[in-house]
């Protein structure tokens, strides 16, 4: 059987985290880190309470807590990770389905589409609908890929997320991703997610500097990788 790790990163997410722990199927995940941002509440303790490992970086970013996440893992690392988002807006229990076609050899990355599964009405704000539209269209003009989301909810093979050498501590984690696997020709699969919406407020979405700073940021890297 093949070893699955979950990694959350997690700001202030002490009401929904437990929530998010409960639904991940054990098996087949065996281990979930909880990548702790720099949060002033009971993140951390309540992750714990519910049979999380626990990491802390104080450095606030999403890709910078994935990396402490990653890093911890790399003494005794998984045979795939999934990434998962700890404010309940994803459905943990569809990690199977995310998962189904690197186990069955047709893939080595899977995103979830928030764009082809169902999801409640407002959970994607009209930025994010925009931004994921703007971003697929370029990965597809740039490198034939077909995506129809930039989601977070996610699954890797370890030696195919180590190869890639992700480097972005922000806004950027997910498509650089996506174009870093575009360009090494990694074999990649999508699959319907269901999405909802989330408990509290967004630290990206939610607010106007994370909207325009993710936007920024997702076209300064396409930008980047596409003249490199």
């Amino acid at each position: 059987m093949q070893d699955v790790a979950v990694i959350i990163p997690a700001l202030n997410e002490e009401a929904a985290l437990p929530l998010v722990l409960r639904e991940i199927p054990r098996p087949p995940v065996r281990r979930i880190i909880v990548a702790d941002n720099g949060s002033t509440d009971r993140t951390a303790e309540v992750a714990r309470e519910n049979g999380a490992e626990v990491v802390h970086e104080p450095e606030r970013g999403y890709g910078a807590a994935c990396l402490k996440a990653l890093a911890h893992l790399a003494a005794n690392p998984p045979d795939i990770v999934v990434f998962l988002d700890g404010d309940y807006s994803d459905h943990p229990d569809e990690l199977p389905s995310l998962i189904d076609p690197i186990l069955a050899g047709d893939a080595d990355m899977v995103i979830g589409s928030r764009a082809r599964g169902r999801r409640d009405q407002g959970a994607l704000s009209p930025q994010q609908q925009v931004g994921n539209t703007i971003a697929c269209t370029a990965l597809r003009l740039l490198y034939g890929v077909s995506y129809t989301d930039l989601g977070p909810f996610r699954a890797i093979r370890w030696e195919t997320l180590q190869a890639l050498q992700m480097q972005d501590r922000n806004y950027g984690w997910t498509v650089e991703m996506q174009i870093k696997a575009a360009q090494r020709g990694v074999a990649y699969g999508e699959v319907p997610v269901s999405y909802r919406q989330r408990i509290g407020v967004s630290k990206v979405s939610g607010t106007f500097r994370g909207s325009v700073g993710a936007g920024v940021k997702i076209l300064w890297l396409l930008g980047r990788y596409a003249w490199s």
